[in-house]
């Protein structure tokens, strides 16, 4: 099937415009059994008791200790199995953290890889449906529509339009996304992040790493540190870049790449609570680089 790759301008205003893709690959834990949901609804942040078949929800699955082990989209694909969607790469820990506190339960527990298509744009739920073999995730970018079409072996669609990754990359910062492995690490905890309100849910019953979430909760949500975005003035920034304010190291940069829409380098990196926001900073380059002017700002970025 054709397909036509946009440059990165074009693919920067097709992800908000019109549509554009890119080609995701994804670890897939698919639970299949009559307690496939119900063991679910134990072991993940988010209430699963609505998920429908043919619907997904964003969640977490954390650790006893609350810290954050997978962001996740559960999908319902009958009424006894659902997949359980990570980034590639991040499959085999999540396997391992669901099957180990599987305890006489009646499903099967299966890590795939399975590719994808991320499509955004006013007009990616219209190509998504030109696609019924695939498994279909919602999307919740702020400021954007989108879908996420996977399947063990998905195909193209005629005339599909594939964005540039880098484009890509600048839309995921300007919506302050987080990504495993970036953004999200073992050592994250859950409202540092800005994913409470999309993955969290605070009436469900017990799961692992509720209490220590719930207890941050009833404390007004104060955790150290704060996902932020950044503006930089620089032709590019790599991650681990120290971001500093009157020469006091506040935070590191996460994520960065140039913006076509910005004319500058958006990135995202994890702020001490005691800055206030929109504060003006610079950006030190790793290992004792050159400073670059910068601005911290709220997400998503404006």
């Amino acid at each position: 099937m054709s397909e036509t790759t946009l440059d990165l301008l074009a693919s920067y205003a097709a992800l908000t415009d019109d549509v554009a893709a890119v080609v995701v690959d994804f670890d897939v834990v698919a639970v299949r059994g009559p307690d496939a949901l119900s063991y679910l609804q134990t072991q993940c942040s988010q209430d699963l008791t609505s998920l429908v078949v043919g619907t997904s929800i964003e969640s977490l699955v954390l650790s006893p200790q609350g810290k954050l082990e997978a962001y996740v989209r559960v999908a319902r694909t009958a009424e006894d199995a659902a997949l359980v969607v990570v980034d590639a790469g991040f499959g085999e820990q999540l396997h391992e953290r669901l099957r180990r506190f599987k305890l006489r339960v009646h499903a099967e527990l299966a890590l795939e890889r399975w590719s994808g298509l991320a499509l955004r744009g006013p007009e990616a739920l219209a190509v998504a449906a030109t696609l019924p073999e695939a498994v279909l995730l919602e999307v919740a970018w702020p400021g954007f529509v989108g879908v996420d079409a996977i399947g063990p072996s998905l195909r193209s669609p005629a005339g599909l339009r594939l964005a540039s990754p880098a484009a890509f990359e600048a839309r995921r910062i300007e919506a302050g996304v987080p990504a495993m492995g970036r953004e999200l690490t073992e050592k994250t905890i859950v409202q540092e992040s800005g994913l409470t309100a999309r993955t969290v849910s605070f009436t469900k019953g017990c799961y692992p790493g509720q209490e220590l979430v719930a207890r941050i909760d009833a404390r007004g949500g104060n955790v150290p540190k704060h996902l932020r975005g950044l503006l930089i003035t620089a032709p590019q920034i790599e991650a681990g870049a120290e971001i500093v304010i009157d020469e006091r190291v506040v935070g590191s940069v996460t994520s960065a790449i140039w913006s076509p829409g910005h004319a500058a380098v958006v990135a995202l990196g994890y702020i001490g609570r005691a800055t206030n926001v929109p504060a003006p900073c610079v950006v030190a380059e790793p290992g004792g680089g050159e400073y670059h002017p910068a601005r911290i700002v709220e997400l998503p970025i404006p």
